[in-house]
């Protein structure tokens, strides 16, 4: 099993590349296939799948299979996580800049 601050450390590695959030950006508009994800791609066919199977890693996406036809759908459910973190981390900075702030001024006076 994979806890939390893990699976987030892996949405973070995930989103990190340009090419897997081009990637996140397609399947969030329409389901898609891998033929489908990398047309719009300059790279192989290999590296296509290389970054999705990051993408699954992170639970980013989820493969539905029907036949011989792989489809990607997105979830979002790592990102609300991640914005989650994200939320927090600004929290606690933006206190520390106000904290700062009133510092600065109370020293000047």
């Amino acid at each position: 099993m994979v806890n939390n601050e893990e699976q987030l450390n892996r949405v973070f590695h995930a989103l990190a590349d340009p090419t897997r959030r081009r990637i996140l950006a397609k399947i969030a508009s329409s389901d898609a296939t891998v033929g489908e994800l990398a047309e719009p791609f300059s790279i192989s066919a290999p590296a296509v799948s290389k970054h999705l199977k990051t993408l699954e890693g992170a639970l980013l996406i989820n493969r539905v299979k029907k036949g011989k036809i792989h489809r990607f759908q997105l979830n979002t459910q790592p990102l609300q996580n991640a914005q989650v973190t994200i939320n927090q981390l600004t929290t606690f900075w933006l206190q520390r800049l106000t904290n700062l702030e009133n510092l600065l001024n109370s020293n000047q006076k």
